[in-house]
């Protein structure tokens, strides 16, 4: 299991939009998952559209380009500028299922704006701490997997951050074990998990609350630096507190 990362280099940033959409895997279970925009039907239309166009396309480029070849070879005079057409439109004929997959974003993102919107809204929510989920699952001779997730928020260029999910723990458990003492092993790596993701939270708390009074509404990089620097010393003064007065054991 990898370090947990430093609360610090983490608060300011926002969730990377790419969560909702290739990365969704990546998102803890506990967070719940985005409002779906509806499909739009005026999306297949247009790309239904788009894709035959760029058939059209290629078979009226081969065609110019056989007729280009055939009153070439006949002696005819437009042979040049049909060939030319005709490779044209063969080598652009793709470029219609670009346009036609813009368009209908376009269109599509103008008829879920709102939808799109609350999406945003619910990804903006989602702060920058670990969360380690546990659930179980049941393998093909009938053991249960009882497999401990710890999602790890990671920063992401400048101003944004997104999650690795990685797998740190997985028990496998016969079929014929007991019930109950599985259940009672599965139960208690769940509270295990839960005393984790909430010592976590409380230690990205600290610091993003030392980061937003640093801050004072400024964005500029000195002072975002200056206030991730604040929010560490926080969480310093902090963790020394607990060494020298250990807090009483779960």
């Amino acid at each position: 299991m990898t370090d947990p990362p430093d609360p610090a280099e983490l608060v300011g940033r926002e969730p990377d939009e790419r969560l909702l959409a290739d990365e969704l895997g990546a998102l803890p279970a506990a967070v719940g998952r985005p409002e779906t925009a509806p499909p739009s039907r005026a999306r297949r239309r247009v790309v239904g559209a788009g894709a035959a166009l760029t058939g059209v396309s290629l078979v009226v480029g081969v065609l110019l380009v056989l007729l280009g070849i055939v009153d070439a070879v006949s002696g005819g005079f437009e042979a040049d500028w049909v060939v030319v057409v005709g490779a044209l439109l063969i080598a652009t004929h793709w470029g219609w299922v670009h346009v036609a997959e813009i368009t209908a974003n376009a269109i599509e993102g103008h008829a879920n704006a709102e939808v799109l919107d609350r999406r945003r809204q619910w990804l903006a929510e989602i702060e920058p701490y670990t969360r380690v989920e546990v659930s179980t699952g049941v393998e093909e001779d009938g053991s249960i997997s009882i497999v401990s997730v710890r999602y790890t928020p990671v920063p992401r260029g400048e101003r944004a951050f997104t999650f690795r999910r990685e797998v740190v723990d997985r028990e496998v458990h016969s079929a014929d074990a007991p019930a109950a003492s599985v259940t009672e092993r599965a139960e208690h790596l769940r509270r295990e998990a839960a005393v984790a993701t909430e010592r976590e939270r409380e230690r990205y708390e600290i610091a993003a609350q030392a980061y937003r009074e640093a801050l004072i509404g400024r964005v500029d990089a000195e002072q975002r630096t200056l206030a991730r620097r604040a929010a560490s010393e926080a969480l310093s003064r902090q963790i020394n507190s607990n060494l020298r007065e250990p807090p009483l054991a779960e």
